[in-house]
């Protein structure tokens, strides 16, 4: 695999890795004790640490990342093996 090939697949894994760690370790105001501004979302975070959030994703990211390409190169996972309903060996006949 080239390794503009190898970054982009990365810097998709970083992007969907956003949407999973953005849930985690946010709290509220309410939750924190303090006072909502008038027009705040109730779900609205008290304080939001950016540079926290994106060292978490570029962990998640990078393990994420890390076994794709060992699937890759070891073959772990492959088309046919998620192929259930067998047509794969229809094709070939």
């Amino acid at each position: 695999m080239r390794w503009t090939s190898a970054l982009a697949i990365y810097v998709l894994f970083w992007a969907f890795s956003v949407f999973l760690v953005l849930p985690f370790g946010v709290r509220t105001t309410e939750e924190a004790g303090g006072e909502r501004v008038p027009g705040q979302a109730d779900s609205a975070p008290h304080e939001f640490r950016a540079g926290r959030v994106a060292l978490r994703v570029t962990i998640v990211a990078t393990i994420l990342f890390a076994l794709f390409q060992l699937n890759y190169y070891y073959g772990w996972i492959t088309p046919l093996s998620a192929d259930y309903l067998g047509l794969a060996n229809m094709a070939v006949r």
